[in-house]
């Protein structure tokens, strides 16, 4: 077993959804498979296309998973599947090297420079070591956020304790990805619009995930939506739900008095970041199996 980076392109030209499975041609095989079992980060280029405003990637290291398995796609000659679980969001993203120094010994030159050819390879072996300090370094910042943000559990990342024993620990992942998506979205619910807090600034709103963690949700900011309790609760009993297009979409039965509740304009509020938005996948499975599945 070895760790890698897999890169992942923000409107990939593959068919990745990193939160649950890696799109990769052939040419990456023997290098994907050899991580089996084992964790990979992942890293978002700074290239989108060749257009001047293809650029907009961040540079950064931004999640960690752990890849089951491996399968060959039926439909792309030549191309395959790695599929991931475990996938962790970074409270904050990584760049490639600070300063002089590289997370990933292998991108540097002799000469202090950056090695072109191996940033160039989707996918790449590194070292135990560096793998463990890309980690530290995307979740250090969950410490100093826990402290602001009382609300949540008392889970901070510990760096004198083993990286990937912390991150497989449900309280650490609910407490991250609490704490992800509520940011990205204001402290405001996302189909009401509103924002209560008490005298001590904690604040009402919930994170949700659109895909149930039972049914392998991911703790993916593009798998949460922030909600108030009463519309969490509806969301994850099937009396409501999301449209791809944005517009909520409620079941009859609920008490009209919550439709003034919703936005007026029928829609979800969304993070700034069209990156942190709900990822349409994950829409589609909650309609399909929480919403349709629900009683009418």
């Amino acid at each position: 077993m070895a760790k890698a980076i897999f890169t992942t392109k923000i409107t990939p030209s593959y068919n990745d959804l990193p939160e649950l499975m890696y799109h990769f041609p052939k040419t990456y095989l023997r290098q994907a498979t050899l991580t089996i079992g084992d964790w990979i980060v992942y890293y978002e280029p700074r290239r989108e296309d060749l257009s001047p405003a293809g650029h907009a990637g961040r540079q950064c290291y931004f999640a960690t998973a752990r890849v089951t398995h491996i399968k060959e796609d039926v439909a792309l000659k030549d191309h395959y599947y790695a599929f991931v679980e475990n996938y962790v969001e970074f409270s904050s993203p990584v760049p490639f090297k600070i300063g002089s120094y590289y997370y990933e010994s292998g991108l540097k030159k002799a000469d202090g420079s950056t090695n072109k050819g191996a940033f160039g390879r989707a996918v790449r072996i590194i070292q135990d070591e560096e793998y463990q300090a890309i980690v530290a370094a995307g979740l250090a910042q969950i410490n100093e956020k826990n402290k602001q943000e009382v609300a949540e559990p008392l889970v901070t990342f510990d760096s004198k304790r083993p990286v990937i024993q912390q991150i497989i620990e449900r309280p650490f992942r609910e407490a991250a990805f609490a704490r992800l998506v509520k940011e990205e979205y204001g402290l405001t619910c996302a189909m009401t619009g509103i924002t209560i807090k008490n005298d001590r600034g904690i604040t009402e709103v919930e994170a949700a995930h659109i895909r149930p963690v039972k049914f392998n949700g991911p703790d993916s900011v593009r798998n949460g939506i922030a909600l108030c309790r009463t519309v969490h609760w509806m969301f994850d009993h099937g009396l409501i739900s999301v449209a791809d297009s944005g517009d909520i979409i409620v079941k009859n039965i609920v008490p009209p008095k919550i439709y003034q509740l919703l936005n007026t304009n029928g829609k979800i509020r969304v993070p700034s970041n069209n990156v942190s938005a709900p990822h349409p996948e994950f829409l589609k499975f909650h309609r399909e199996v929480i919403y349709d599945s629900a009683t009418h």
